[in-house]
């Protein structure tokens, strides 16, 4: 009899203890809109304490396209839209901010504000000190990324002048927007690329491009930050998330953090 009590009380209790249980979301891919789609995940987190929604640090939109077509992860993060093959192979492309592809500079740069044409010369190699731009005397440090990047494709794609630009060899490739973004914090005169969020305001000068500001309408360029995910894979508490994401609480981070929601049509 005592066996028999002790059987039942375990079979009571695993289904209280597989309910406690919590589940485990790895968006990944790319590293643009990193610091967004993190706060996104907290907020969703913290309203739903048996989801944790982790973005890992980038592997890049291709990464994130080859980890969620293979099966290894349920969610993915890309900057840039599928190709037909992409999409013919399953994939959805959920896009939930609009963001400006912004350039930066070291701090010691001084120069708030350059011109379409000025931009295009430095990373041409055609200007190669920043007092030749109104700042210091200082040598010009480009900062750039590979071909296949997303928001260097739609520089290329949007920014006047970059079509067919044939960036200076006297440059540093940064694998990632994090790359990018530290070494600019940590080279004098240097400058970057990437796509704008509030924090980048902090320890660079985002430039203003003929005066303007990556947030004003006429801004010349724009990338899109969007999620991933394959019908046949997606869990329920990922669809949810997908869901939370262009709902109006993500709008309102998307927002503060300097993007433009993109609302599900």
């Amino acid at each position: 009899m005592k066996k028999s009590f002790v059987f039942l009380l375990v079979a009571l209790l695993m289904p209280a203890q597989a309910s406690s249980e919590t589940t485990k979301i790895e968006i990944v891919g790319t590293g643009d809109g990193l610091e967004i789609l993190r706060t996104i995940a907290d907020h969703y987190s913290n309203a739903n304490p048996k989801v944790v929604v982790e973005v890992p640090p980038s592997i890049g939109s291709g990464g994130g396209i080859a980890a969620v077509g293979s099966g290894r992860a349920v969610l993915g993060r890309v900057a840039r839209e599928l190709t037909e093959v992409e999409r013919e192979a399953g994939l959805v492309y959920t896009p939930i901010a609009r963001m400006p592809s912004t350039f930066f500079t070291h701090p010691n740069v001084k120069v708030k504000s350059i011109t379409l044409e000025q931009l295009a010369d430095i990373y041409r190699g055609r200007i190669i000190n920043w007092k030749d731009v109104g700042g210091p005397d200082h040598p010009i440090r480009v900062i750039r990324r590979e071909d296949i990047d997303s928001t260097l494709i739609v520089l290329r794609n949007t920014m006047p002048g970059w079509k067919t630009l044939a960036i200076t060899e006297r440059s540093k490739i940064a694998l990632t927007t994090q790359e990018s973004i530290e070494t600019a914090q940590k080279v004098p005169g240097a400058i970057g690329f990437a796509p704008y969020s509030k924090h980048l305001e902090t320890g660079l000068v985002v430039l203003r491009i003929n005066d303007i500001h990556p947030l004003q309408p006429d801004y010349p360029s724009t990338n899109e930050l969007a999620l991933i995910h394959m019908d046949r894979t997606v869990t329920d508490d990922a669809a949810d998330f997908l869901k939370f994401s262009v709902g109006d609480q993500a709008g309102a981070i998307i927002s503060a953090h300097g993007g433009v929601p993109v609302r599900k049509k």
